[in-house]
């Protein structure tokens, strides 16, 4: 148990670089304890303890904001960074070295009792705001973009963003934790930049036969003033 507890705590200096001190992560950071009493409410919960585990599950939820229902499976150095709202549904299975920031969702679509939550594999990061609905799968090293609404399995190493979500980029499942917002890609505003300068070219086209037709003009109506003139 302190060999995770430990592990826990240093997995919070690798993924948080405002992370100070260990007295400082003990105490000032929700994300970490409700990963603890999760995995207590998880063990109760496994033991058929269910009122239990669901009454540690509300405490927990009172005291840091963030809702994981003590059914989920949550794998090894899972980080929660700024977790006020987060909710993890029941039968929400996280894989190791996951990370997931402030507002993320991860909900049902059904209400028959059966795998209804997402499954999140191996190194996957989802940002704030992000919705995850649906027994579906995020791919190892799966990057979710904030504000995002995913109801698709996302591919290993890819990169979705957008309402509904869709795959915007690939990378390596095995790459380092990133969620460089600014850096994500927006194929609807690369489409809106593409048509732009279609449009820009066209226009200088347009410009070009105009100029042209006027010249035409001119020459034309310079040719009849010399005709007339000569007769």
């Amino acid at each position: 148990m302190f060999k995770t507890i430990k592990e826990d705590i240093r997995n919070v200096f690798t993924k948080d670089p405002a992370a100070r001190s260990w007295f400082e992560v003990l105490t000032c950071y929700p994300g970490l304890h409700a990963i603890w009493l999760h995995r207590i409410a998880h063990y109760l919960w496994k033991k058929k303890l269910s009122w239990p585990a669901r009454f540690l599950s509300h405490l927990s939820r009172f005291f840091t904001g963030i809702e994981i229902h003590p059914g989920a499976t949550i794998g090894r150095r899972f980080f929660i960074d700024h977790g006020m709202g987060v909710v993890i549904g029941e039968t929400t299975e996280i894989g190791n070295d996951c990370l997931m920031y402030q507002g993320v969702v991860l909900g049902g679509t059904t209400l028959e009792k059966k795998k209804r939550h997402p499954t999140l594999g191996n190194n996957v990061t989802i940002g704030s705001g992000a919705i995850v609905l649906g027994a579906i799968t995020l791919g190892d090293g799966a990057k979710i973009g904030g504000g995002s609404v995913i109801v698709r399995d996302v591919p290993p190493g890819a990169t979705a963003i957008g309402v509904p979500g869709r795959i915007v980029g690939a990378e390596s499942p095995d790459r380092k934790e990133d969620l460089s917002h600014g850096k994500l890609p927006d194929p609807v505003a690369e489409a809106i930049r593409f048509w732009a300068n279609e449009q820009d070219k066209l226009e200088k086209r347009i410009q070009d036969l105009e100029k042209l037709i006027c010249q035409l003009q001119k020459e034309l109506l310079l040719a009849k003033y010399e005709k007339d003139a000569k007769t």
